[in-house]
């Protein structure tokens, strides 16, 4: 059985086991995350969403929070001022192992990964 879900702006295709790297969810390494934004679920009999499929979800433990590799930007005008700058960036992920997709009757007992800006919007709306 597989399923694509859809994180931070991006689709994954993932089964049972995968190991994926995301962009930033609120969630500590050992938390176990739910993911409600499933886009098609497939195995015996193919579901496809319009645009989300009802109550599908895919649970996924959290492994760690890393970095991506170091993506370096230089930027340089030759013409008048012969002015130069470099910039480096390092994306936050979080590592995630896929340990159960659900086809209907998701769980509502699993926290929902959401990403950090959804996450410190929510925390400062309900104080």
């Amino acid at each position: 059985m597989f399923a694509v879900l859809k994180t931070g702006g991006k689709q994954y295709k993932v089964q049972a086991g995968d190991v994926l790297r995301v962009e930033l969810i609120a969630a500590e390494a050992g938390d176990k995350v739910q993911f409600n934004e499933i886009l098609m679920v497939g195995g015996d009999k193919l579901v496809v969403g319009a645009p989300f499929v009802e109550g599908a979800a895919v649970q996924a433990e959290v492994i760690d929070s890393i970095k991506a590799d170091k993506v370096i930007t230089y930027h340089k005008r030759r013409r008048k001022h012969s002015s130069q700058r470099t910039r480096g960036h390092r994306q936050k992920l979080t590592l995630l192992r896929v340990t159960d997709i659900v086809a209907s009757g998701a769980d509502a007992s699993v926290k929902a990964a959401v990403g950090t800006a959804v996450a410190r919007r929510a925390a400062h709306e309900t104080k």
